[in-house]
């Protein structure tokens, strides 16, 4: 494997895939995956991708419920940008195979929450497999795309002279490595693991945002969650995700006594905004002492339900769940993060060289609050940009594969360590769970995060962690014995120690915003204040307030 490229992207879900796809083929491109191809949020995703393509819609429509869904935060040209490209994105994946459903010659669109007309395509109920899918074949038929895995990014790899990035630091195996480039994409995904109850998979660990974080770029929004209101809720079962768009095909939310009760805290009642059925379903619950609420689909045609969402029916079916006879338990859980690393049209983060896609990133696009299937294709719009990507001539990989100049030098790790940080991943989850969830407030969001900060130099001082962050460029470490087991040991502390650092930014951004907006909300500060309408913004250790949003 050579350890020069002339882009390295970091991450292997519809973002980072897309990415390497679109990237100009003469560029040599390094795709790191933590994991086996392919396991991603992406891969996770059921209701489909937002495109304004009916004769009855238009970007225009889109544009508006975007905006709405974003509670003022949205950046509108880039909001204008996202749907303005939707229906060429849209065709791309088309003509590349991926087969969404069709009404007769048309694609077929479904309606989801906060939006106004039918616009959301799919593939049954499990369109992001579909898409990534679609989209690995592809990538593993590029001669120019080297797919580095198992393989952990650790740190960026800055120019001390320019503050260029020019690489990252990486997990390779059981060895940790330098890889070189002169342009680096994050694209990394979410971070849902940092909560006790979540869709995401195991994977989201929030990985770019903390290696950004910790190499200065400027982060955005982070305090901005969004919780998905259902959520399978039943005692030894995954959170899985129930699409919005059952609720979209006529779906009832209800109570134990069958009360549509989302109706009285929203006119639109199931298909209000996220944030609102979350906090509905919060409510109700501490009002009922109930510990989930239900959802009902039997309202939808056996024939429409079956054809729709065959997963989610299988699924249900393997944890006992007749779908057709019976409602789904379901409770909130953390779905998707609305902040991330501030990036421009072009992706282009505030450290030059360094790129952000997908949900690492903060584009403008989703603001306070996501609106539904408008995702993935962030992922699309934003991935097709890096086709304008130009790397200087001289800065081109001219090393030959396999050339390693640096020092090796070879470890072991302690049981003791690795009992350690099992410990953090255990606990930290459910301390951000209980004071960052759905609902927020001063006293618990302070606790934790004196403990957060205790957990954050305990991590610190293992030897692992003092070998690992003081790494010298260049220098290789060869950890023993080099086997699988070792190499999930590397794994895990990278991962611990991202969840520790995004759980540290998630609690003190949602202690710095003293109000509430899409999906952040504060039991304290309960209403929507017109001088927080802007961004919250965070560069090392310093948390403040952008102007004004007009």
């Amino acid at each position: 494997m050579t350890d020069r490229f002339d882009v390295l992207v970091v991450g292997a879900g519809a973002a980072g895939l897309y990415t390497a796809l679109c990237l100009p083929e003469h560029l040599q491109v390094g795709l790191l995956n933590k994991n086996t191809l392919p396991v991603s949020a992406s891969d996770w995703a059921q209701g489909g991708i937002a495109a304004a393509i009916a004769p009855e819609d238009s970007a225009a429509l889109h544009l508006q419920d975007t905006l709405a869904a974003g509670a003022g935060l949205c950046d509108e040209a880039a909001v204008q940008f996202l749907v303005e490209q939707a229906p060429a994105c849209i065709d791309s994946l088309v003509k590349m195979g991926v087969a969404f459903d069709r009404a007769g010659a048309d694609l077929a669109l479904t309606l989801e929450a906060a939006h106004s007309h039918r616009r959301v395509l799919h593939s049954a109920d499990t369109t992001g497999k579909a898409v990534v899918s679609t989209l690995t074949a592809k990538v593993l038929s590029r001669k120019n795309i080297q797919i580095i895995s198992p393989a952990f990014a650790l740190s960026l790899w800055l120019d001390p002279e320019t503050g260029c990035c020019q690489g990252i630091s990486a997990i390779c195996g059981s060895t940790v490595k330098w890889l070189k480039a002169p342009a680096v994409v994050l694209a990394t995904g979410g971070g849902g693991q940092v909560f006790a109850q979540t869709t995401n998979p195991s994977v989201s660990t929030g990985d770019g945002v903390a290696i950004a974080w910790r190499g200065g770029a400027l982060l955005r929004d982070l305090e901005f969650v969004q919780f998905h209101p259902t959520a399978l809720s039943k005692a030894g079962a995954p959170r899985f995700l129930i699409s919005e768009a059952v609720r979209g095909e006529g779906a009832h939310l209800v109570d134990g006594k069958g009360y549509r009760f989302a109706f009285d805290y929203h006119p639109n009642g199931e298909l209000a905004p996220r944030d609102v059925v979350s906090r509905a379903i919060f409510r109700h619950l501490q009002k009922t002492g109930e510990p989930h609420v239900w959802l009902d689909l039997r309202p939808i045609a056996p024939d429409r339900l079956r054809y729709r969402f065959p997963n989610i029916i299988q699924v249900c079916a393997d944890w006992d769940i007749d779908v057709f006879n019976a409602p789904i338990p379901v409770t909130p859980a953390a779905h998707y993060w609305m902040g991330g690393i501030v990036a421009d049209k072009f992706n282009q983060t505030s450290i030059p060289g360094l790129y952000a896609v997908g949900e690492t990133a903060s584009t403008g696009v989703h603001g306070a609050n996501r609106l539904a299937s408008n995702s993935l294709l962030e992922c699309l719009v934003f991935g097709t940009q890096m086709s304008l990507l130009q790397v200087e001539e001289g800065k081109l990989s001219t090393t030959v594969a396999g050339e390693d100049s640096g020092e090796r030098i070879a470890k072991s790790i302690g049981v003791w360590e690795i009992v350690a940080i099992e410990k953090l991943r255990a606990e930290l989850p459910n301390l951000v769970w209980q004071s960052a969830g759905i609902c927020r407030g001063e006293a618990l969001l302070a606790d934790a995060i004196d403990r957060i900060e205790i957990w954050r130099r305990e991590f610190a001082s293992l030897p692992l962690s003092q070998t690992l962050l003081n790494l010298q460029p260049e220098k290789t470490i060869d950890y023993l014995p080099a086997d699988k087991y070792t190499s999930q040991i590397l794994r895990n502390w990278g991962e611990v120690g991202n969840l520790l650092d995004i759980g540290y930014l998630i609690l003190k951004s949602a202690a710095f915003r003293t109000e509430s907006r899409g999906g952040h909300y504060r039991l304290d500060y309960p209403l929507t204040e017109p001088d927080w309408c802007r961004h919250t913004l965070i560069q090392n250790d310093r948390w403040y307030k952008s102007a004004v949003k007009s």
